[in-house]
């Protein structure tokens, strides 16, 4: 891109998948996943592209509303400029929830155009060089599934030099247990998390179970209640032994600072796809670097392994689905992680953020709503 570049367009698609089995965590069932996929293309011909989660929530009608405006006939060298005009636009809308999921999605996929054009990797372009990092593989979906599934995914892994492995909530607390079990025995030496997914609603019910994890080693209890009460999650933190973890999909204006006030967490849970994008994801990271406590990213982690690498947080466990079991379609059919000893070596090194768009996979999938033709030429 030359000095006169502009950015042309900011266009999402929504891509509906299937869930061959329904995940239910209390209230929330969720037959499908959908996500949205960015792409900001400029007037030189070259595009950037991001995709999120959408929560259902309408990314797509933000983005063209509010978002894209603010970006389109600015240069694309500057994300973080544009991500600040974007945000301070709309206080209502950007400053928290589907709006800032929003505007992060948008926001990578405008570091993403800028790396391409400087005819670099992202995490070159942030300054870094490609790093090993640990991992950890999401085992036990659907969560469904009994102890000897459970197992049995986590022997796969652990024969492929997978050291780390995390549990979603089962539909009961007793079969929780038991998967929990499994899993131990099938990795004694390994270290083992659980996802409540936000099953629980008082502190009392949340530290009962706490206390049935302590015989069973886990390594963290994450996401044990639903946002919005930083001194519930600190009740729960001082009634157990379990290190606490949240914060991911939690993220507004005050994330990670209320979390970290209340000495809430032992892991601040981070995800650039909703707590800013890259742009306010460095910001975030220092924030909870200087107060101790531990960093790990939700998912994505084409985007996360890169990013956070590059900036230095190279012991942050970046998260992988199994393929085919519904944690994380959309990234099941990208490159996949060649693990040694519990550590991943660094993805192939391309332009930008390499490969996140996989056309065959999308047009595969029951619903894909596309009005600005965003994948007609891919």
């Amino acid at each position: 891109m030359g000095e006169t570049d502009r950015i042309a367009r900011v266009r999402c698609a929504t891509i509906l998948h299937r869930l061959e089995t329904p995940i239910e965590f209390g209230s929330w069932v969720m037959r499908h996943r959908e996500f949205a996929l960015v792409r900001v293309d400029s007037e030189s011909g070259l595009s950037g592209f991001a995709y999120c989660l959408t929560r259902d929530g309408p990314i797509a009608a933000i983005i063209e509303r509010t978002i894209a405006p603010h970006y389109v006939s600015e240069a694309p060298t500057d994300p973080e400029r544009l991500f600040f005009k974007a945000l301070w636009s709309n206080h209502a809308v950007h400053a928290a929830g589907i709006g800032m999921r929003a505007l992060s999605v948008v926001d990578i996929a405008a570091w993403d155009l800028a790396a391409r054009a400087a005819d670099q990797s992202i995490t070159r372009y942030l300054g870094g060089e490609p790093q090993r990092m640990p991992v950890t593989g999401i085992v036990g979906y659907p969560p469904s599934i009994g102890p000897e599934q459970t197992a049995r995914q986590v022997e796969q892994l652990r024969a492929q030099g997978w050291r780390r492995f995390k549990l979603p909530i089962a539909p009961t607390l007793d079969l929780s247990i038991e998967r929990l079990r499994a899993a131990r025995e099938a990795a004694p030496d390994g270290w083992i998390g659980i996802d409540a997914n936000m099953v629980f609603r008082s502190a009392e019910d949340a530290i009962a179970f706490g206390r049935r994890l302590e015989p069973l080693g886990i390594g963290w209890f994450e996401d044990i209640v639903p946002p919005g009460d930083a001194a519930l999650v600190a009740e729960i933190r001082a009634g157990i032994r379990t290190p606490v973890a949240m914060g991911d999909e939690q993220g507004g204006s005050y994330h990670p600072q209320a979390l970290l006030k209340f000495d809430a967490v032992d892991v601040q849970r981070v995800d650039a796809t909703t707590n800013g994008g890259i742009t306010r994801l460095r910001g975030i990271l220092e924030t909870v670097r200087a107060s101790g406590t531990g960093i790990a990213p939700h998912m994505f982690p084409h985007v996360h392994s890169q990013v956070l690498g590059a900036l230095g947080y190279t012991d942050a466990p970046i998260e992988w689905g199994i393929p085919g079991t519904g944690v994380h379609p959309m990234d099941d059919v990208l490159v996949q992680p060649t693990v040694v000893d519990g550590l991943m070596e660094p993805l192939p090194e391309a332009p930008g953020l390499g490969t996140l768009v996989e056309p065959a996979w999308i047009a595969e999938q029951e619903r894909v709503t596309d009005p600005d033709d965003l994948l007609a030429d891919l």
